[in-house]
C-alpha cells in the first residue's frame, strides 16, 4: 500500500500570507491538525500547525494571577500563516510505503504529512487516513483483493478469506510465481495486514 492509495487529494492549503485568524477557522471547521503551505505555483514551502498557531496567540489573563504585575504580552504579534510556519516541510512522495509513512508519523510525533510530486503538493496523509484503512470492513478488503486477482488471472480462479485484515488466497492452480504475485497484489490493498497463499497440499506461503 502506498501513499497514493490513501491520500487526500486535492488538498485545503494555504499561502504564506494567509492570515492566522482565516488558518485557524480552516483548521477548526475541517478537524485538521496542519494545513501545507504553498506558494503561487502550488510548490510546497511549508506547514502550519495547531501548535504554530496557537503559540503567542493567546494572551494571559490578567485575573488568573495573583500580581499586581501580571505577565503581559510584549513585542509583535505574528498575523500571517508565513510567519509562523515550519519550513522547509517534511513530505513524502506518492509512492512512499504508508508502513515507512507511519512508522515516520510515530516517531517524529506528526499527525499529518504532506505528499508532493517532485516539489508540487498533489495529496495528504494523516494518521486518521492510516486508521480509516485499518478499519475496513473484511468483507470490503475481500472484495477488492478479489478485483485485482481477477485482473491478473481470470474469473473463478481465486478463494479469497478475510479475517481482521488477514488475507488467505487459495488457488485452483499450484504455481509459486502466481502465489508470490497474489500475496503482492493482495498486500496492496487498503486495510491488509497480511496476506497468506495457500497451496495445494495446504501449505501457507
Amino acid at each position: 500500500m502506498r501513499a497514493r492509495d490513501i491520500m487526500t487529494s486535492p488538498v485545503i492549503a494555504v499561502v504564506p500570507e494567509t492570515r492566522i485568524k482565516k488558518a485557524a477557522a480552516l483548521l477548526a471547521e475541517y478537524g485538521f491538525s496542519g494545513l501545507p503551505v504553498v506558494d503561487s505555483d502550488e510548490h510546497l514551502v511549508g506547514m502550519v500547525t495547531e501548535a504554530d498557531l496557537v503559540r503567542d496567540r493567546v494572551p494571559s489573563d490578567p485575573r488568573a494571577h495573583i500580581s499586581v504585575h501580571p505577565p503581559s504580552a510584549d513585542g509583535p504579534v505574528s498575523t500571517t500563516v508565513g510567519e509562523v510556519m515550519s519550513s522547509p516541510a517534511v513530505a513524502v512522495e506518492p509512492g512512499t510505503d504508508v508502513a515507512d509513512l507511519a512508522a515516520t508519523l510515530l516517531e517524529t510525533h506528526q499527525r499529518t504529512t504532506p505528499v508532493v510530486d517532485g516539489s508540487r503538493l498533489v495529496g495528504i496523509v494523516t494518521r486518521r487516513d492510516i486508521v480509516r484503512t485499518i478499519a475496513r470492513e473484511d468483507d470490503t478488503i475481500a472484495t477488492d483483493v478479489r478485483r485485482r486477482l481477477e485482473v491478473y488471472g481470470g474469473t473463478g480462479r481465486w478463494q479469497v478469506e478475510v479475517h481482521d485484515g488477514v488475507v488467505t488466497i487459495s488457488d485452483t492452480f499450484d504455481d509459486d510465481t502466481d502465489r508470490h504475485v497474489a500475496k503482492v497484489l493482495a498486500e496492496a490493498v487498503p486495510g491488509v495486514v497480511r496476506a497468506d497463499t495457500v497451496a495445494s497440499n495446504g501449505e501457507r506461503r
